[in-house]
């Protein structure tokens, strides 16, 4: 990327490799990461993300997953043909064949593991996990989770039947409807249906939502907040649909509600624990991350897509 602004300046060129240095792994990239922050990077502002707006030009993407190649100086060579994933950090450069990666950010990664399932995991489970941390779900719960067939929200959707929790998924259309249902969610509600707020009453015959999982916000994150039965609970970890959910203090004292804000200082102190609790859960095929794959010669269609909302689950590139 040479300049800031349309999906169109991503360039797919040939560039010198990197070269690793002291305390790095150079690594072939199976798979690298595509993220929301990714398209706000490239337009030239982060949103208030704390990840910099890097000097030009720039290979953008942090989530990549290959086998090492070469190792730089005072690096134990014995990384050399393993397979890993790492978090590349506030440093760039995953969206390409070659990625440079610091050793102490590197995680082992065993063959039966997809590269694709690996960076959703690095990356977005390290998120969910943090998400879930806060949450403390059990089988008494009710679980509601907005954008359910996106990357968090399918790894929420998971993790809510996993514990016995009554899972529903919210998702736009009938085919991500679908999927949210292959998840395992016991209600997949349309969100486009104008009615889904009643659709979904009636399904659950007079039983309270106990948990929301929002990252959407917006109108139907309002809605959603909403239906939260007294005694609720409400983790938030952004408004993607629009602005912030709205609340007062009449609602939490009234009706009894916590409301949490998942990201921040508390998950960046343990990014390290939540990235290896979500590879945990991918290696045991506890989580199964959903992924849209595109070919890395095609990182500015993947951008498109993804802010446009024709994707589901994770976005990866595939040198």
């Amino acid at each position: 990327m040479h300049a800031f602004g349309p999906a169109e300046n991503l360039v797919y060129e040939e560039v010198p490799d990197p070269v690793p240095s002291a305390g790095t792994v150079l690594v072939d990239v199976e798979a690298a990461g595509v993220h929301l922050v990714d398209t706000m990077i490239r337009a030239g502002a982060t949103g208030g993300s704390p990840i910099p707006v890097p000097d030009l030009p720039t290979i953008p993407g942090r989530e990549v997953a290959g086998r090492v190649r070469a190792v730089g100086p005072d690096t134990a060579p014995s990384w050399i043909g393993k397979r890993v994933v790492v978090h590349l950090g506030m440093v760039p450069g995953g969206y390409a064949e070659r990625a440079v990666a610091k050793v102490d950010s590197l995680y082992e990664l065993p063959d039966h593991v997809d590269a694709a399932q690996a960076v959703a995991a690095i990356g977005t489970g390290r998120t969910t996990a943090g998400i879930l941390q806060q949450a403390r779900l059990t089988m008494e719960d009710v679980v509601l989770v907005t954008a359910a067939a996106g990357g968090i929200g399918s790894y929420l959707i998971q993790a809510a039947r996993n514990v016995g929790a009554v899972a529903i998924g919210l998702a736009g259309g009938p085919e991500k409807v679908g999927v949210v249902r292959s998840l395992g969610a016991q209600y997949a509600i349309d969100y486009r249906d104008p009615d889904w707020v009643q659709v979904l009453k009636d399904a659950l015959h007079g039983q309270d939502v106990t948990v929301l999982l929002d990252g959407v916000g917006g109108a139907n994150g309002q809605q959603a907040f909403d239906l939260l039965g007294n005694g609720g609970r409400a983790f938030l970890f952004g408004w993607s649909g629009g602005g912030p959910i709205e609340f007062t203090h009449e609602d939490l004292m009234n009706r009894g509600l916590t409301v949490g804000w998942t990201l921040g200082a508390r998950m960046a102190r343990q990014l390290r624990t939540l990235e290896a609790a979500a590879l945990e859960e991918t290696v045991t095929g506890r989580w199964q991350a959903l992924t849209t794959t595109f070919p890395l010669s095609e990182a500015a269609t993947a951008h498109h897509y993804l802010e446009s909302r024709r994707t589901t689950g994770k976005v990866v590139l595939i040198p």
